[in-house]
């Protein structure tokens, strides 16, 4: 259906409509779009806009999620989406490219008048990024049908609840039950997203299959020791905290570098008392974020670095207290979507690089009601949550061509996890 040509269209109008997403900020000096905002009503007018264009019926549930419908409406639906929210001082492809793809994907599936025996709807989420509220992921959380009622009473900061921005959106919080789609009527879920990482470019490749997005535990360290005099404590007789502590933030780093599942792990936060020039540290709070593709690598290493901060502790004469703040588990891509991906890449004369997602997005709360797959698109230098971010119109129109193709392709099948 799409040629070399098509690919080049399609990047264009990707491009451009990127670039009209991105001028909807709070500020015009940089983007910044938060759940429920002024500017997410704009945005989500705009995306709206564009589905109908593209043939579309339109909707939008109780948290905003826009809903574009495209085929029989009684048919079991493909779900393709990501989100239009961002951080502060955003880039602009993250999350609105796969938007912005799915859009294209479902004009040039109706342009060419292709026929299929389920239904496709595009969805456009709102708070992927947990920028405004302490929470994330709760707009496709309630599309999965598992929105907490709680989080209707976490407030951002100025004081304003979920509960009263949805009200203040127009929306109202009695209507978030029929936001969930029937997990018998639903097939697959698939995302179109930037990498956010360097891997695609190093590769020398455009796109890339994601086997798995990261499950992540992110813990507080805090290392005792005992304050001295700068000039006066021999090097022998100390009990430095920070010493201990960097020595521990190495022995994650070691941890990290010597597993099989591309395991990442940062020492992101550090804070040092009594933080004088000529005082040895007595106390060091430092954080680690730890991610990796395999939930029993992830805890294996946990452990392993709960092993080895204690006996650097010992052999410094140090108190370790380790306490873990947050658990995610690991959210596997369907080996079946993963193939039929990679395919479709093939067909375009390209190889898809098979690998994990460091970073959360919406599909692991769609995991909980359907099989997911995930298409990552290359980003010039890795840089992401960062204006600098960009991806190609060339990139990008591979990445809508490879949709198309995963459509034309995609039947009625029992999905093999």
């Amino acid at each position: 259906m799409t040629t070399p040509s098509d690919f080049a269209a399609l990047g264009a109008r990707a491009a451009a409509m990127i670039e009209e997403l991105g001028a909807l900020s709070q500020t015009p000096e940089h983007l910044t779009r938060f759940f429920l905002t002024p500017e997410h009503r704009r945005a989500a007018d705009l995306v709206a806009r564009w589905m109908r264009e593209a043939g579309l019926e339109v909707s939008e549930d109780a948290l905003g999620t826009v809903r574009g419908h495209w085929g029989p409406v009684d048919a079991p639906r493909l779900l393709i989406g990501s989100h239009i929210d961002t951080v502060a001082n955003a880039g602009k492809y993250d999350g609105c490219m796969g938007v912005v793809a799915g859009i294209l994907a479902l004009d040039a599936i109706n342009r060419a008048g292709l026929t299929r025996p389920y239904g496709i709807d595009i969805l456009a989420f709102g708070d992927e990024e947990g920028t405004r509220f302490p929470t994330t992921l709760s707009s496709s959380a309630a599309v999965a049908g598992y929105f907490s009622p709680a989080n209707l009473e976490l407030r951002d900061a100025d004081g304003i609840s979920l509960r009263e921005a949805m009200v203040a959106y127009g929306k109202n919080p009695d209507d978030i039950p029929a936001a969930a789609y029937d997990p018998n009527r639903v097939i697959a879920y698939i995302e179109a997203h930037i990498e956010q990482g360097p891997v695609l470019e190093a590769e020398g490749e455009p796109l890339g299959v994601v086997s798995a997005i990261a499950g992540a535990s992110r813990l507080s360290v805090t290392v005792t020791g005992e304050a001295g005099h700068a000039g006066t404590v021999p090097m022998r007789m100390r009990h430095d905290a920070l010493l201990g502590a960097a020595e521990m933030a190495l022995a994650v780093e070691r941890i990290a570098k010597a597993d099989a599942h591309g395991m990442v792990a940062t020492v992101g936060r550090v804070h040092v008392e009594p933080g004088s020039i000529n005082v040895i540290p007595s106390r060091v709070v430092f954080t680690v974020d730890l991610r990796s593709g395999s939930d029993i690598s992830r805890r294996e290493a946990l452990t392993r670095f709960e092993r080895e901060a204690h006996r650097i502790a010992d052999l410094r004469g140090l108190g370790v207290v380790i306490s873990a703040f947050h658990e995610v588990a690991t959210v596997p891509c369907y080996r079946d979507l993963q193939l039929r991906l990679r395919n479709a890449v093939a067909d375009l004369g390209h190889r898809a690089v098979t690998m994990p997602s460091g970073a959360g997005h919406d599909g692991q709360a769609m995991s909980r009601l359907c099989p997911i797959g995930m298409l990552f698109v290359r980003c010039k230098g890795g840089i992401s949550h960062n204006p600098a971010e960009y991806a190609s119109p060339e990139d990008m129109g591979l990445a809508v061509a490879a949709l198309v193709r995963f459509i034309e392709r995609f039947q009625l099948p029992q999905l093999a996890a």
